[in-house]
């Protein structure tokens, strides 16, 4: 082998180990990058972003975000009902949770203190009718849920007050 032949031949054995050695390092890029996001995980105080659909017991679907835009809150808050805020603490991205909560974790048992029965004529003229939304003076709302001609029943309880709920829990990121 010439001298030229040597040094083409040394070069070309420079750039393949070249090569290899990029291969490896982007290997070992994607290994631990891959293995590091999948170890974090939600703690309470991180802000982030879930998509959930919700369902009553019986089956009912009630609300559902995961064909639209995912809902963003900080974890450990007020900002949600407890029983969701400790279903997410935990949660690693791209996980998915079902979990059934009890009425004193989600929106807490009927209250029987906020069924009021108020005088028809606090609503004036008003045609009113059973199901209807209205508000109390002091900003509460609530939902008539009878009426006669003297009287009006209104629930100012949550409306998912007393139920079961079941929910479905995709964690997208830790903001």
């Amino acid at each position: 082998m010439t001298d030229e032949a040597m040094v083409k031949f040394h070069i070309k054995k420079v750039y393949l180990l070249a090569i290899v050695v990029v291969i490896v390092v982007l290997v070992a890029s994607f290994y631990f990058l891959s293995h590091n996001t999948s170890t974090i995980s939600v703690k309470s105080g991180d802000n982030v972003t879930v998509f959930y659909s919700l369902w009553l017991s019986n089956g009912t679907l009630i609300q559902s975000d995961f064909n639209s835009t995912p809902f963003s809150f900080v974890a450990g808050s007020s900002q949600v009902i407890q029983g969701f805020n400790n279903a997410v603490i935990g949660m690693k991205p791209g996980q998915i949770k079902n979990i059934t909560l009890q009425p004193s974790e989600a929106y807490g048992n009927i209250n029987n203190s906020l069924i009021v029965t108020v005088p028809r004529s606090d609503f004036g003229n008003s045609s009113i009718s059973i199901g209807e939304h209205v508000s109390a003076g002091n900003g509460a709302s609530g939902v008539i849920t009878s009426l006669n001609a003297t009287n009006v029943t209104v629930n100012f309880n949550p409306p998912l007050a007393g139920k079961t709920l079941k929910f479905e829990i995709k964690l997208v990121k830790i903001n």
